[in-house]
């Protein structure tokens, strides 16, 4: 009898363990018909059954654990999935582009690229270790009307990550701290993430390391944030990205609007949007004007590339978790610069332009 009331015990408190924790699925498939046309010497057209045009394609496991004390413990592994050919995406485990590097997309199968990390959390906090978001991204997709996806995202993100690099979105082997909620509408975050070389690589030993900061505050239909960032990179100097967003709803409308200053050794890329969220039924118009500029500060000088880009959408929310969606976008480009949209070419100082419709379903 003693031993049953014991084994009961126990299995009782094993039942009250796992009823404090919880696991979840999730993820997002989206599926998205792109166009692009270009115009000038060398340009092109191009049709693609793609993905991510409205929220990047993923699948994912998370989960917390009730530690009691206000303390929990929790996980998060995220992987990017390319459902228009079935493959994964690939990571950076270094944060750099040479080295222990990318792997070859399309062929290392899922990797938790977009997320995967373990973290520890009270009233005093998170800490958060591994593969996380770098803070500087936050303002880009939080006061962007297309969330950096499609052929309407801003040009701050579609030019300042190809010229700010591996750490734009994302950073391997990274140590972050949050502030804890309930601080009068303050917010914050600080991010150190490493590059892992061998100390006797010489000069390069430091490539891929860096440190970011975001702070905010956000009350009723107001929300700013400005966030700054630096990564060593021995070749050009370092890496410098930094950011101020914000956002005010006026319950007809949201209007955003984010600035942008990088720097990677001389050259210097400048960028802005102003943009909006039109609640209309069952769905939402979305409407963005941005422009990026690079200044490469030669001597003698030299052009500097500028590109300047309007979009215009609209979301219909079947439900809850599917919707369809549709963008159209223009951009006009001068000073040498012959960026493209949706994949297609254009030539040098001419314009551009790219639609997507697609559908997204989320579990």
């Amino acid at each position: 009898m003693k031993k049953s009331l014991i084994a009961l015990a126990v299995m009782a408190a094993a039942g009250a363990a796992s009823a404090q924790s919880s696991v979840t699925l999730f993820g997002i498939v989206d599926a998205t018909l792109a166009w692009g046309k270009g115009n000038g010497a060398g340009s092109s057209h191009r049709f693609q059954l793609t993905n991510s045009g409205y929220n990047s394609s993923r699948l994912g496991f998370r989960g917390t654990e009730d530690l009691g004390g206000g303390l929990s413990a929790s996980f998060w592994l995220e992987a990017g999935v390319n459902n228009d050919d079935g493959t994964g995406s690939n990571t950076n485990t270094n944060n750099q582009t040479t080295g222990t590097s990318t792997a070859t997309a399309g062929t290392q199968g899922l990797t938790f690229n977009r997320r995967s990390t373990v973290s520890l959390a009270g009233n005093w906090g998170e800490v958060r270790l591994g593969r996380d978001y770098t803070p500087q991204f936050w303002n880009r997709t939080i006061f962007d009307p297309f969330g950096t996806n499609g052929v309407g995202t801003a040009l701050t993100q579609a030019v300042g990550t190809s010229l700010t690099g591996q750490n734009a979105v994302r950073a391997s082997n990274s140590i972050g701290y949050f502030l804890p909620a309930r601080l009068g509408g303050f917010y914050g975050q600080a991010q150190y993430y490493a590059g892992e070389n061998q100390s006797n690589s010489g000069a390069n030993h430091r490539d891929g390391t860096g440190y970011a900061a975001r702070v905010g505050w956000a009350s009723g239909p107001f929300n700013v944030a400005g966030a700054v960032s630096y990564t060593r990179n021995s070749v050009v100097g370092g890496i410098h990205q930094n950011n101020i967003a914000g956002q005010w709803d006026f319950g007809v409308a949201k209007l955003m609007g984010q600035y942008e200053a990088d720097s990677v050794g001389a050259t210097d890329g400048r960028g802005w949007l102003i943009g909006g969220l039109i609640p209309v039924g069952p769905g939402e118009i979305r409407i963005a004007y941005s422009s990026f500029k690079v200044d490469f500060n030669a001597s003698p000088a030299v052009a500097s590339p500028e590109s300047s880009k309007w979009a215009l959408g609209y979301v219909h929310n079947l439900s809850k978790r599917t919707a369809v969606y549709t963008t159209y976008a223009h951009q006009s480009n001068k000073n040498g610069s012959a960026l493209g949209l949706n994949g297609a070419l254009t030539g040098v100082n001419e314009s551009a332009s790219g639609l997507d419709i697609g559908i997204r379903h989320s579990f």
